[in-house]
């Protein structure tokens, strides 16, 4: 084996270099001593094979071995320590990692250029494919003048262009609703978002009947004056999403100001310092940790009329003795009826002595999803040991409310364990929170037997659902985000969205566990059957009210069009009739009388549109009230569809 001068020298002592003679700096990689032995004991390795025959794919007169023998920038110095005897001392594990390090290299050149000729290669049979059949469209086109290389390059960027356009579009809008551009006038019309969410069928049967003051839920929400919209939040039902879009994603004059690393927001009238949402993302638990209907009624009121010039959160011992003067006054009343003097009565809960209007509104839930998933942040550490659940200005004792646990949490506790626990209010948590407690002694379970007071806390919760200004269902997101923007006439910045996989879906239960959990809240199943069967009626029967007003309106508009296309053909009948007299004043009588004719219609015919106009004018400051009458008869038409189906 012949060594090279360079790699000979490696092996001899150092020579001191003459003086004016340059200095050795550059030596191939082939000539040091290692590779030199490395190629003679593997004669077929990678720069072999390379400088052999070319790859698969690339042509023979590829020049590879230009970038075998053409050494990386950044290892000049190893090249350099190479010449020097110093490479030769270095320890063997040492070199072989050079060596390495440098093969490596070969082959990440290698991959490149192959890459490049292999996109160069696709471009060159694209652009073929491309001619080809653009030539058999165009055909025709080619016997009356033939698109020089010119014409072909302006059609093959146009090409390409209109691809980069297309893979942009699925990176700026990925989704099927595009809210950046609108392709309506290109494509079919898009299909109902309500309609496919919950995956349930088209035709929906109700069971219950409802009047039509149950169906249509129009507040006139004075956001300016004094109405107030309180959010009663029930554990686990997707109140705290649904709270955030209250503060966070909501068109208003003056939006809530909300602050990074703060939940509660600051939600004022425009113009004043009071707010206008009652809620924990604005105001705080003020009336107590998750306060149910009987704390809020009784609470939200007297907090309000005397919190108005301070800050909108009362201490724990102010909140007692609120409640406890409300209960004095109720019970110190000469009617003792408890129905008559319980926070139900509408002019109790929805007015208070400041002359403001309070809105309630609440989230109801599948009772065996809301079960589970109350069951795992149970699990998880959560006791919710701040509420307060205060009832006729008391607190309930120990006997009255017992602990399911004994030490500071419930965490880790087993389904069994939790489902066992006969004091556990998860059991039928929405009925006791919807309902007035106060007509069942509160938490004492001795007033009345149990029969009757499931009975009377089913009937309660019904009651006071149904007189809710709204309530929203976490299975109908978009529904309920409709439903909403119906009733208070405030519309979301972003629609909702549906989350078909929640911690309570993860969870894997047998039909003998699911029935158990269905028995266990026997009362909210009842409960939430009765909301859904109304929820879905009041989203049907807005949805037809809709599409009747729209009808009207495009009605009302074909009339206009019609009115004034007759206006200006009389019109100008009229000043052609007038330019003949002008020019033949001997015309006969029937002429004259034509032409009065002309004149007394177009004057019927304005004082017609102003006529109009009055009556619409009167009809906008007639406000609701005309809107409802004028939409009577759609009413009558669905209760008589709902009578239909039943």
């Amino acid at each position: 084996m012949v060594l090279p001068a360079c790699s000979a020298g490696a092996l001899r002592p150092p020579l001191q270099p003459e003086r004016g003679a340059p200095a050795c700096t550059t030596c191939p990689r082939r000539h040091s001593r290692v590779e030199a032995e490395l190629a003679e004991s593997r004669p077929r390795s990678v720069a072999a094979s390379v400088s052999a025959d070319p790859p698969r794919g690339v042509s023979r007169a590829f020049n590879s071995q230009r970038l075998v023998d053409e050494p990386l920038k950044a290892s000049s110095f190893l090249a350099r320590d190479a010449c020097t005897p110093l490479f030769a001392l270095l320890p063997r594990g040492r070199r072989r990692r050079m060596h390495d390090f440098r093969r490596r290299w070969d082959l990440g050149s290698l991959c490149r250029a192959l890459l490049t000729r292999g996109l160069a290669a696709l471009g060159h049979s694209l652009k073929h494919v491309l001619g080809a059949i653009f030539s058999k469209i165009f055909g025709p086109l080619a016997s009356v003048g033939n698109m020089d290389e010119k014409s072909n390059k302006l059609l093959l960027a146009l090409v390409m262009l209109f691809l980069f356009a297309v893979i942009v579009l699925q990176y700026v809008c990925p989704g099927t609703e595009c809210q950046l551009l609108s392709l309506q006038a290109f494509s079919s019309p898009m299909p109902d978002p309500y309609r496919s969410e919950d995956e349930s069928s088209v035709r929906f049967v109700p069971r219950y009947n409802f009047s039509r003051g149950d169906l249509l839920r129009k507040v006139d929400f004075d956001i300016k004056g004094d109405d107030l919209i309180v959010f009663l939040h029930i554990q686990k039902t997707g109140g705290t999403t649904f709270g955030r879009h209250l503060v966070r994603n909501i068109q208003l004059e003056q939006p809530c100001e909300c602050r990074v690393g703060q939940k509660k927001c600051t939600c004022h009238r425009p113009g004043k310092q009071e707010t206008w949402l009652f809620s924990r993302f604005s105001t705080g638990w003020s009336c107590g940790l998750h306060a149910d209907w009987t704390e809020l009624t009784s609470c939200v009121p007297t907090v309000v009329d005397g919190k108005r010039d301070a800050r909108l959160r009362p201490s724990r011992w102010r909140i007692f003795q609120i409640l406890d003067e409300m209960s004095k006054t109720r019970w110190d009343s000469p009617n003792t009826n408890p129905v008559a003097n319980s926070p139900s009565s509408k002019k109790e809960q929805n007015t208070s002595k400041s002359g403001k209007n309070f809105h309630y509104i609440t989230i109801l839930r599948d009772p065996v999803s809301r079960y589970l998933s109350e069951w795992r942040h149970v699990q998880r550490g959560a006791t919710w040991k701040a509420s307060l659940h205060v009832c006729d200005g008391r607190p309930p004792t120990s006997e009255e409310l017992p602990s399911c646990y004994t030490g500071d949490d419930w965490s880790g506790c087993p389904l069994k364990e939790f489902m066992d626990c006969p004091y556990n209010l998860a059991n039928n948590r929405q009925v006791r929170m919807l309902s007035d407690l106060t007509l069942v002694g509160c938490y004492n379970l001795s007033v009345m037997p149990e029969k009757q007071r499931n009975k009377v806390l089913l009937e309660s919760a019904k009651s006071n659902l149904k007189d809710m200004a709204f309530f929203g269902l976490t299975e109908f997101q978009r529904k309920t985000q409709y439903l909403f923007e119906k009733t208070f006439n405030m519309n979301f910045i972003s629609p909702f969205i549906q989350y078909n996989t929640t911690r309570a879906s993860s969870v894997e239960i047998n039909e003998e566990i699911q029935k158990r959990i269905e028995a266990l809240n026997f009362l909210d199943m009842e409960l939430y059957s009765f909301a859904k069967d109304l929820f879905l009626q009041r989203y049907q029967f807005m949805r037809q009210k809709d599409h009747q007003e729209a009808r009207q309106k495009r009605q009302e508009q074909r009339k206009f069009l019609k009115g004034r296309f007759l206006q200006a053909r009389f019109q100008s009948q009229s000043q052609v009739q007038i330019q003949n007299l002008s020019q033949n004043p001997n015309l006969n009588a029937n002429q004259n009388v034509t032409q009065n004719l002309l004149q007394n219609l177009t004057q019927s015919l304005k004082q017609n549109s102003v006529q109009k106009e009055n009556r619409e004018s009167q009809k906008r400051k007639r406000g609701q009230e005309q809107n409802d009458s004028s939409t009577s008869n759609g009413t009558n038409d669905y209760i008589g569809s709902v009578e239909k189906w039943r």
